[in-house]
């Protein structure tokens, strides 16, 4: 998919906690533009006000659907409604489909058959059904997680302090109620649906079809097909950044690098050990 290509982002506000905004953002422009931005609720609703900001400082439109009947989602419907007015429209290549309710799965299915590449967005609890109707399937409390686990550049400290900061870190370590028999106890993390072993399962099985006649195959395909049979595979959820370094880690391939001619960048392939 080009970077340039045209994706309306579509929220569920009933399903989606307002501190994803920027992520959901943030992780779109990977795919491509975003050129509608619109999020569905019931903006009479008390428990939708912290939104107000977020919304403001992202440019997102809020769409006002009333909740006519209890227990009837009216929101699903508008959402539903408006992505067939833009996929009618012709002016995008693309939609994100935020929310963890397996209510859109047909639309996502329905997106798909009219050539739509359809990144889906929620939490872990989203339901299978949801995430296997999609291109992609992003967890965002998982990214959220791995985001806020990752070190940002602190400062250094003058000389004459260094000492008394690191009797500081001493000192609080001491009293953290996480740190057990010497061990700092880990903080509970979510876990996607497609486990690592069915994910290496999927490898192994990938690489052995698709190699070429000395069993080598390029990183980037193995990639590809990897998303194609899992929706929701991201080698964020499992602490990585980048595919290579998580394939190295799993101990199943040898990998290596081949330059293609002088100005081309090098190709990565693995096969298996």
């Amino acid at each position: 998919m080009a970077s340039d290509s045209r994706f309306a982002v579509l929220i569920d506000a009933d399903n989606v906690s307002v501190r994803y905004i920027k992520l959901i953002l943030d992780e779109i422009s990977k795919d491509g533009t975003a050129t509608y931005k619109r999020i569905y609720g019931d903006w009479t609703n008390p428990a939708l006000v912290s939104w107000k900001s977020a919304l403001l400082d992202n440019s997102v439109i809020p769409i006002q659907q009333y909740s006519y009947t209890t227990g009837k989602n009216a929101t699903d419907s508008a959402m539903i409604i408006d992505a067939m007015d833009i996929l009618y429209s012709g002016q995008v290549e693309g939609f994100c489909l935020v929310s963890s309710d397996s209510d859109f799965t047909r639309l996502a299915a329905r997106l798909r058959e009219s050539g739509m590449t359809v990144v889906g967005m929620g939490e872990s609890k989203t339901p299978n059904s949801f995430i296997a109707a999609c291109n992609k399937f992003k967890y965002l409390d998982i990214l959220s997680a791995a985001d806020e686990e990752e070190p940002e550049d602190a400062p250094k400290p003058e000389p004459g302090k260094k000492a008394a900061a690191q009797k500081e870190k001493k000192a609080a370590a001491k009293k953290s109620p996480a740190k057990q028999n010497g061990k700092q106890k880990p903080e509970p993390r979510e876990e996607p649906k497609t486990s690592l072993r069915v994910i290496r399962r999927a490898l192994r099985s990938i690489v052995r079809e698709n190699s070429d006649e000395d069993d080598w195959i390029i990183i980037g395909k193995v990639g590809n097909i990897l998303l194609k049979r899992y929706p929701d595979f991201d080698v964020r959820n499992f602490g990585f950044s980048k595919l290579t370094p998580f394939l190295d880690s799993l101990d199943m391939f040898e990998i290596k690098s081949e330059r293609k001619d002088n100005n081309g960048s090098p190709q990565m392939y693995v096969r298996l050990k």
